[in-house]
């Protein structure tokens, strides 16, 4: 079940919603029109990195489409491309009727998001260093020494 208590503050075109789920903690969605990212994409993102950090679990109701479209002040449409993502990355699933639900957390599923955004980065670093010619070798040097200043 849904509280629907949020808050919506508007700064330099950013909505920042806020959830109170009845028995959990928040969920937070903000939007921002001067980003270069799509607005459903905002929306897919945020809502994908609170179900794969456990802050919205299993079987709980995410805010209807239209109720999310009308708090951000945003096109039905573009909300609901956002959960039809979602649902087809399989993170939610949504009960005729009822509304949209999150799906159970399958590690697996979890673990390629992961992969797949690691790849995505690594693509980026290969690009950006062939741009003023780091070998692999200098790549894997930055890499050990970030990784273990970042342990300690």
């Amino acid at each position: 079940m849904l509280d629907m208590f949020f808050i919506v503050v508007y700064t330099d075109y950013t909505v920042y919603i806020r959830y109170t789920q009845l028995r959990r903690e928040e969920m937070d969605i903000s939007i921002s029109n001067t980003s270069e990212m799509p607005i459903y994409e905002q929306i897919y993102n945020q809502i994908k990195t609170q179900i794969m950090q456990g802050r919205l679990l299993e079987g709980e109701a995410l805010p209807s489409i239209r109720s999310l479209a009308k708090d951000l002040r945003i096109s039905v449409i573009t909300t609901k491309r956002a959960y039809d993502e979602l649902e087809k990355d399989g993170f939610i699933y949504t009960v005729l009727g009822k509304g949209c639900f999150v799906s159970k957390r399958n590690v697996e599923l979890i673990r390629e998001a992961h992969l797949k955004e690691i790849e995505e980065f690594m693509k980026k670093i290969i690009d950006l260093a062939s741009v003023i010619d780091l070998t692999k070798e200098e790549i894997i040097e930055m890499f050990n020494i970030l990784y273990e200043v970042d342990k300690e």
